[in-house]
C-alpha cells in the first residue's frame, strides 16, 4: 500500500489513475482549496495520459509551487486516514517526514492521524480507505 508518501506492507491497496495514493491527494486538495484554486482533479486530470501512475509525491510538489507562486507559507497540515487495516501509528513518522521535506516545513507542523469506520461502509469493508486535510496558509507579506 502507497500512502503518504511510503510504501507500507499489505495485501490490499488503492488504485487510481495515479499512484492513488489518498493522503497526499487529500492534501493536495486542502492546499488548492485554501487558496481557491479548485482542486487535484483541474490541476492534475485523470484524463491527461501525462499523470497515469505518477508518483503522488510529485503532484503535491507541483501543489507546492503553486502555493509559492500566490505567496503563501503553510503553517501547518491536519489530516486523518480513515481504514480498518493496516494500522498506521508506527508509519506516521515516516510519511511527515516525506511530506515536511516536500513541503518544506518542520515535521512537527504536520498531524496524520487514523481511524477506523467501525466495519461500516465501503471503507469498513476494506474495499477502500479515505483520507481527509486540513491546512493552515497565511500569506508571506516579505515578498510582493
Amino acid at each position: 500500500m502507497l500512502l503518504g508518501g511510503i510504501h507500507i506492507p499489505h495485501n490490499k491497496g488503492a488504485l487510481g489513475h495515479s499512484d492513488a495514493d489518498v493522503l497526499l491527494h487529500a492534501i493536495c486538495d486542502a492546499l488548492l482549496g485554501a487558496l481557491n484554486l479548485g482542486d487535484i482533479g483541474i490541476h492534475f486530470p485523470d484524463t491527461d495520459p501525462a499523470y497515469k501512475n505518477i508518483d503522488s509525491k510529485i503532484l503535491l510538489q507541483k501543489t507546492y509551487e503553486l502555493i509559492k507562486q500566490k505567496k503563501y507559507e503553510i503553517v501547518n497540515i491536519d489530516s486523518t486516514i480513515c481504514l480498518e487495516t493496516p494500522k498506521i501509528k508506527s508509519h506516521a513518522d515516516d510519511m511527515r517526514q516525506v511530506i515536511s521535506t516536500i513541503l518544506h516545513i518542520q515535521k512537527d507542523d504536520i498531524s496524520i492521524k487514523a481511524t477506523t469506520a467501525e466495519k461500516m461502509g465501503f471503507v469498513g469493508r476494506e474495499e477502500g480507505l479515505i483520507a481527509y486535510a486540513t491546512v493552515l496558509l497565511v500569506k508571506d507579506l516579505n515578498k510582493k
